[in-house]
């Protein structure tokens, strides 16, 4: 039903049940809200986002009041400003003072908030910081001082991901956000997605960096560097020096890479296009020999955790394949090792991803040999923007360069698996091929694509019938193992991106990721797909090249030495 209302002495139309801030919104005019998540019940914590309504005594949230028909509301009225101020001066009398080297200090919203309402000095007590900061993780650190207890971490974890590994303990004045039963991030059952990094307003949570290590191995003559970056990222660093969402880069930041000093730099979507072949095979073997499904997927490394703790019954449905930045790792620290004539103790690799969970992946030690990890260290997208202003470097302004080959040579399939449902795209448009002999008539697979939770589709593939399915967010694909549990039988292969829009949407990506800049940056890489005339993994000439000269063919003995590896139970 239609209304009529006032908003700042403008008459607009609101539907019925619409909330004051979605209006707002809708009118242009900018509520400040530090509690407030896009698609979840609004939780009205924080009371930023306070407007005056005609006839009522008390200031009301517009995040959660709805409007009602001839309802007059103020939201910048000298009374509103004065409560929003005296707000962030209560949260400042409790937050530390170190914003000159807090990693969010260009972009916290509590500081920005404390700018715009003309917060200029401290009116309250000040409380010192008492909480011990956890750097117990491999991906996260969390300093409960810099919390301001608006809860989204909590409700991120918990509602989107299905995980709670945080919650708000205590109770009134005593309240605070800590890990389940007060244990540290590394003996909690976080599985180090960052998704709660991003809806922090603060600099209370972050990735652990590892900027100092990559500057250390680029200064020792002793190393041998080498780089390799995700998918996603070509199409997100721009981001960070300003550039609207979804415009490629991958030129300026392989020349930029190079001018900071590393020995090669390769691109993750040429063994994006290995695992491929690997898993499309893995795929076709246990549909024909009547092996484990679904097979589930095994390329986000928090989802893997989620499994190995939450459905430990459904590790031998994960391929077995490794991700595409282990096989990467895994093949420059033998294969290109061997052939280059250099110790794989002298290479030091790094690894460029939109996920703070692939620091984790990383450290698992079954991701190496004798000793020496395939992959060293792992920066996200924002440590890369980081290090490049470290360097002076502006990849605005810069002549592109191609990645080395032979492990620079990619297809759009390795691509694509930025975007939720692009690794079931591209694994299908190729399983297709190996199982009929043909290429698929066409290539774009629509029912996968999307933001949509969960997507699901049957297609034809020679004979058979295949069932799909692909899950975005770890609580989408609880539904799914859930029907799978209770006797579903008609799905054969389920991808699951850890994080809500897949890697374009991951922990690692610059703070400020909204629905409107995923679209953008999954956009760009379907663009890309469009564009290029390689589109099929296993058309890759140097993943052709790879087999011939070292492994033989996909799921041979060597193949599973170098590129798989296995899962197990995990206690939480």
């Amino acid at each position: 039903m239609k209304m009529q209302i006032e908003l700042n002495n403008r008459k607009l139309e609101a539907e019925s049940g619409e909330t004051i801030l979605s209006v707002a919104k809708r009118a242009g005019i900018n509520i400040p809200t530090l509690c407030y998540l896009e698609h979840l019940k609004p939780a009205g914590r924080c009371r930023i986002c306070v407007v005056e309504v005609d006839g009522r005594k008390d200031l009301v949230p517009s995040c959660s009041f709805p409007v009602s028909d001839g309802m007059k509301i103020h939201t910048h009225s000298p009374r509103v400003l004065e409560a929003r101020k005296n707000l962030i001066e209560l949260m400042l009398a409790n937050h530390p003072d170190d914003c000159l080297y807090c990693n969010r200090n260009s972009n916290c919203d509590l500081r920005q908030l404390a700018d715009q309402l003309g917060v200029r000095e401290r009116e309250l007590v000040h409380v010192e910081p008492h909480f011990e900061i956890d750097n117990s993780s491999p991906s996260l650190v969390r300093d409960p001082n810099k919390c301001i207890l608006c809860g989204k971490c909590v409700r991120v974890c918990e509602e989107i991901q299905g995980v709670a590994a945080i919650e708000l303990l205590g109770r009134g004045f005593e309240s605070f956000v800590g890990v389940e039963n007060n244990k540290n991030l590394a003996t909690s059952r976080c599985i180090n997605c960052g998704q709660c990094i991003l809806a922090c307003p603060t600099g209370a949570l972050t990735e652990k960096s590892q900027i100092q290590d990559v500057i250390d191995a680029l200064n020792d003559p002793e190393k041998y560097v080498v780089v390799q970056h995700a998918p996603a990222i070509s199409v997100t660093l721009a981001e960070e020096f300003g550039v609207e969402a979804g415009i490629d880069v991958d030129g300026a930041m392989v020349a930029a890479l190079r001018r900071m000093g590393f020995d090669k730099v390769f691109d993750t979507s040429f063994t994006a296009d290995l695992t491929i072949m690997e898993e499309g095979s893995e795929l076709v073997s246990r549909i024909v020999n009547g092996g484990k499904l679904p097979m589930l997927t095994s390329c986000s490394p928090g989802w893997i955790k989620f499994v190995e703790q939450f459905y430990p019954d459904f590790t031998g449905n994960l391929s077995t394949c490794k991700s595409p930045q282990q096989m990467m790792g895994a093949i420059i620290k033998r294969i290109f090792a061997q052939r280059e004539d250099i110790d794989p103790a002298k290479i030091f690799s790094v690894s460029i991803m939109p996920c703070t969970a692939k620091k984790f992946e990383a450290g698992r030690p079954e991701m190496g040999e004798n000793g020496i990890q395939d992959v060293d260290v792992v920066l996200t997208t924002r440590e890369l923007g980081r290090l490049l202003r470290m360097y002076g470097i502006d990849i605005r302004n810069i002549e592109p360069e191609q990645a080395d080959s032979p492990f620079g040579e990619r297809t759009t399939a390795g691509k694509i698996f930025g975007a939720t449902g692009g690794v079931m795209e591209a694994a299908l448009r190729t399983g297709y091929y190996l199982v009929t002999g043909e290429l698929m008539e066409h290539l774009e697979i629509t029912p996968v694509r999307g933001l949509d939770g969960i997507k699901e589709s049957k297609i034809k593939v020679g004979d058979l019938e295949l069932g799909v399915a692909v899950a975005s967010s770890l609580s989408k694909a609880r539904i799914l193992l859930d029907e799978v549990k209770k006797g579903r039988s008609d799905l054969h292969f389920i991808e699951v991106m850890t994080c809500p829009g897949g890697c374009v949407a991951g922990g690692g990506q610059p703070i400020g990721t909204n629905v409107d800049k995923i679209k953008a940056r999954s956009q760009a890489l379907y663009k890309l797909d469009d564009s290029e005339t390689m589109r099929m993994s296993h058309e890759n000439p140097s993943v052709k090249k790879l087999y011939e000269d070292y492994l033989g063919k996909p799921l041979s003995e060597k193949s599973h030495h170098l590129l798989h590896t296995h899962y197990e139970k995990r206690p939480i």
